[in-house]
């Protein structure tokens, strides 16, 4: 009895620990000096590029931010808003004939 229950432990930690990585989505990291920091944004320079991302009071931070200091951010990327466009077949339908309004 113990042996199934723990085979059924087993596999439920390791099907809820798949579950969650694969829900997790890819993080990414900027390297460069500082340019501008606000408690809500910070914008680095990377090569010729300016990146500005946003931060929180959540955001975790290890030592002093500071204009000019040279940091590597950990960042991913969160839909806000999603728009569905229709399909181009349907943009080529013709629109339905109204009917006409007697005289």
């Amino acid at each position: 009895m113990n042996k199934r229950l723990f085979l059924t432990l087993v596999s439920t930690i390791s099907f809820a620990t798949s579950s969650l990585l694969a829900e997790t989505p890819n993080s990414y990291q900027v390297t460069g000096p500082i340019l501008e920091l606000t408690d809500t944004k910070i914008v680095v320079q990377k090569g010729k590029e300016k990146w500005e991302l946003a931060r929180g009071a959540d955001t975790k931070v290890t030592g002093e931010l500071k204009v000019g200091a040279k940091v590597t951010i950990e960042y991913s990327m969160t839909a806000k808003t999603i728009e569905v466009k229709p399909d181009k077949a349907d943009k080529a339908k013709p629109a339905e004939a109204k009917p006409e309004k007697a005289k």
